[in-house]
């Protein structure tokens, strides 16, 4: 939710327009239309920012979050290009990992090709056609 005086999303990161319907929470988080998967203290949220979801969010939970178009998906992406069971996210002692899956296209980690690679904030991960990136939970955790 953006505050009345945001000048960028809070979800997607867009520039807000002026306020013409009321505050700006209201004009511009109700364009996305997957709700917010972040629930409780996850350090890291993946942002889509390309694919017809962007600006969507999924938590980076505690064990396994599971990527793909299964819809039983933590990270449900609906497209051919990405498989059913494509790519997780494994929580390790050293931090996050990132491990593809089996997957027919393949999932990229800053634009190489991975089968298993670390996962730190910044980092872009493609599924299919989907580009999605790391960043911190707003709660600091």
């Amino acid at each position: 939710m953006n505050p009345v005086a945001a000048n960028f999303c809070s979800v997607c990161g867009g520039v807000l327009g002026p306020d013409t319907d009321g505050p700006a929470e209201t004009d511009h988080t109700a364009q996305h239309d997957v709700v917010d998967h972040m629930t409780g203290p996850d350090p890291f949220i993946l942002v889509v920012i390309r694919g017809n979801n962007a600006g969507s969010r999924f938590a980076i939970g505690a064990g396994v979050t599971h990527i793909g178009r299964h819809p039983d998906s933590d990270v449900f992406l609906d497209d051919v290009t990405v498989s059913r069971r494509h790519a997780e996210v494994r929580r390790t002692l050293d931090g996050y990992e990132l491990a593809d899956v089996g997957s027919l296209n393949g999932t990229y980690l800053d634009g190489e090709r991975i089968d298993r690679a670390p996962l730190l904030v910044s980092a872009q991960v493609q599924v299919g056609k989907f580009k999605m990136v790391v960043v911190e939970s707003d709660d600091g955790s």
